[in-house]
């Protein structure tokens, strides 16, 4: 799934690895396509369409869950943004039709309130490891952690998980992550791209220190969105 440019994520972890001398493979596995648990060390999950994530869902519990969960227990980096991020929690309920039952990585339900009740759209920043993450958000489905669940992030501008609690996404261990930010997510945060790359290294290798890159221009347009977020804030306040 490719919505809302996910791809990006891809593409950045692709590059940010080339520019470090870290030989990286990328796979795309189609419906129908069974993953093999052992053969790699980051997958990547993203959004689409409701019409879209029904053939989805139906082919990860068909054909990947099982090896999702061996995965994700063994170590291997998951980052499912959006569509992805739903249909890994327990159960997708959309607005209309049967619901969806999800892969249960993440202890995470969704809702979706209806067509008349207001998506969920606009840039993001959230409180993450003593820093923040930036991105946009574009969701009708409201999702909830169970209790004792971990969000990914908490809120400083924007909606999140469900615009109440203040929740931004959904973490199981230290290496699976689900969110709703877009943007591409990775490109506008280096520091996330490169936990993640530190995480799926530690796979193979038990020390890991990644030489510094110039990311100059992703931490200015990232300091710039923040920076917008806050005059929003600052306006809504008045």
């Amino acid at each position: 799934m490719n919505l809302y440019g996910d791809r990006g994520n891809i593409l950045c972890l692709r590059r940010r690895c080339q520019q470090r001398g870290i030989a990286l493979t990328v796979d795309e596995l189609e419906l129908g396509d069974t993953l093999d648990p052992n053969a790699y060390d980051l997958i990547f999950m993203g959004g689409a369409q409701d019409r879209e994530q029904r053939r989805v869902a139906e082919d990860l519990l068909e054909t990947k869950a099982e090896a999702l969960h061996q995965a994700v227990a063994e170590g291997v980096v998951l980052l499912a943004v959006c569509g992805g991020y739903q249909l890994l929690g327990r159960y997708y309920r959309p607005a209309a039709g049967e619901e969806l039952a999800g892969v249960g990585i993440f202890d995470a339900w969704t809702e979706h309130p209806g067509a008349d009740v207001k998506r969920f759209i606009g840039n993001v920043v959230v409180r993450w490891q003593g820093g923040t993450l930036v991105g946009f958000e574009n969701h009708g489905g409201r999702t909830y952690l169970e209790p004792g669940a971990r969000p990914l992030a908490t809120v400083i501008s924007g909606f999140g998980n469900n615009g109440r609690d203040g929740s931004e996404g959904a973490m199981q261990g230290e290496n699976a992550f689900g969110t709703y930010l877009h943007g591409s997510l990775l490109p506008k945060n280096p520091r996330f791209a490169d936990h993640l790359i530190a995480q799926a290294l530690k796979r193979r290798h038990s020390e890991v220190a990644l030489s510094p890159l110039d990311d100059a221009l992703e931490e200015r347009a990232h300091a710039e969105a923040v920076g917008l977020a806050k005059k929003k804030l600052g306006f809504l306040r008045r």
